[in-house]
């Protein structure tokens, strides 16, 4: 049953305007963050090894995938393309991140082509059926 326009799919949710409960903490600890900052700073100085790790990762953030696009080349049927991916995984060529994706696109390539072959093999057959009609 479609909503009608305007209308809340949820009508008792979140009023509008009101804040997310991360909002109205952030906003409870904004006042004593340098004070907050200087203890972890102490806490990992000392050897607070938590307190450690976050320091570092504020200092060292992970590292994020590459934005330039990956250049390689896969040929021959969707097999032979994944071995190849496989292959450029294994080499370094590719990030283990970079590789999921491109697998997903063949994966999503594969069920485009099954799906466009079941297409074709149902309009054949809707054609012999007529014809014997």
């Amino acid at each position: 049953m479609p909503y009608k326009k305007g209308q809340s799919g949820n009508p008792t949710g979140r009023p509008k305007g009101s804040k997310d409960k991360r909002t109205e903490l952030r906003e409870l600890l904004n006042p004593h963050a340098p004070a907050l900052v200087n203890k972890l700073i102490e806490l990992a100085l000392s050897g607070d090894s938590s307190a450690l790790k976050c320091c570092m990762d504020k200092l060292i953030p992970s590292i994020r995938a590459r934005d330039e696009a990956v250049s390689i080349r896969l040929n021959g049927d969707l097999t032979e393309k994944g071995n190849q991916l496989l292959n450029a995984l294994a080499s370094g060529k590719v990030t283990p991140s970079e590789g999921s994706q491109i697998m997903t696109m063949l994966a999503g390539q594969s069920r485009l082509t099954i799906a466009d072959d079941l297409e074709r093999r149902i309009e054949s057959l809707e054609k012999t059926a007529n014809v014997r009609h």
